[in-house]
């Protein structure tokens, strides 16, 4: 690996054109983006850039086969100024996880941090400090190498581009349980961020906005009979005062909100149980009054609360709760987040 980091900085910003107040999730992008390519069998110089289109042979194999995966993360500023990530050792493992499952070479966790950390400094005055908004983070890898062959690429490219946004979800969702339809299978790619998973989900989402729903609670590609995920996100279900969330395997997602907030769950005497939680124990909880709260658990929304779902044709309303696992959880996150708090994790770190 060659470790320096090549700096091209752009002419003119166009920083000035942008409304920090108004910002939508994930549309409007910072000025330079960081691209390292792997030939020959080792990366290369990284290189920050100006944010531009990349080029691509017709015949890249992420056109055919498909090589591609992801992650999502955040930098945050306090009011002294600091900029601050959450756990970002936590995505580059993920990444590599994820490239390892795709055969796609891992990237070395120094390249990473090295230019995630340049990058932002570069583009420091792009995160913005409102309330509820960060800079979102997207690292991603895909094959660039050439050929109709289906194998592996022998070339890739990272990249890292970043989002000056606003929140991801405004308000409370309503879903549909799916009974046809998987996101997943053992033995398959559901536990990567891997491009393809997202765009497999994109039909049956769309589906259930045609009836009325917002988003799709995935169940087990089997016997549609437990409940895995909410939409893009992994899922907690409270039952009276328990919370139960669904362990993570070949189908479910390794999530780091989900992670964080199982910890601090924990340490806040809530009951939390990480196990297999059925369709048909959900809907039995909803009929006695016991159900209190779902939610969807990732880094772009943080925690989306759940207003009620669907399932083979009865909608399920949920409670308004004064006093909510949620909002409770959400806060704890976001105030470590952005410095507002005690890290008694070390999740923050501050650049």
């Amino acid at each position: 690996m060659k470790s320096s980091i090549e700096i091209q900085r752009i002419e003119k910003s166009k920083i000035d054109s942008v409304d920090f107040n108004n910002l939508p999730f994930g549309s409007v992008y910072s000025d330079h983006m960081l691209e390292c390519d792997f030939v020959n069998g080792e990366w290369q110089t990284p290189v920050i850039k100006p944010y531009s289109p990349i080029s691509l042979d017709p015949a890249a194999k992420i056109f055919h086969y498909g090589q591609s995966i992801f992650e999502g993360m955040k930098a945050y500023k306090d009011d002294k100024g600091n900029t601050m990530l959450f756990r970002p050792l936590d995505n580059c493992k993920r990444l590599n996880k994820s490239a390892e499952r795709l055969v796609i070479p891992q990237i070395p966790e120094e390249l990473f941090m090295e230019g995630l950390k340049k990058l932002l400094e570069v583009d420091d005055a792009w995160i913005p400090t409102n309330e509820g908004s960060s800079l979102y983070i997207r690292p991603f890898m895909f094959a660039s190498g050439i050929g109709f062959h289906a194998s592996p690429a022998n070339e890739y490219k990272f990249i890292i581009c970043s989002a000056p946004s606003g929140a991801y979800f405004s308000g409370k969702v309503k879903v549909l349980i799916e009974e046809k339809y998987a996101r997943a299978a053992n033995g398959g790619v559901g536990f990567a961020k891997a491009g393809g998973n997202y765009a497999a989900q994109f039909y049956p989402t769309q589906l259930a906005i045609e009836k009325g729903y917002n988003q799709v609670i995935w169940t087990d590609d089997n016997t549609h009979e437990y409940i895995e995920e909410a939409g893009a996100m992994n899922i907690f279900v409270r039952i009276n005062d328990t919370l139960i969330t669904s362990p993570t395997n070949d189908r479910i997602l390794d999530g780091i909100t989900r992670k964080s907030i199982i910890k601090i769950a924990e340490d806040s005497n809530i009951d939390v149980e990480v196990r297999k939680i059925t369709v048909s124990e959900v809907i039995a909880a909803a009929q006695s009054g016991n159900l209190k709260e779902m939610f969807g658990a990732g880094t772009a929304a943080v925690i989306s609360p759940i207003s009620g779902f669907g399932y083979q044709g009865t909608d399920y309303d949920l409670p308004e709760l004064e006093n909510s696992f949620a909002k409770n959880l959400k806060k704890t996150i976001t105030d470590i987040q952005t410095n507002k708090t005690e890290d008694p994790y070390g999740w923050r770190v501050i650049l």
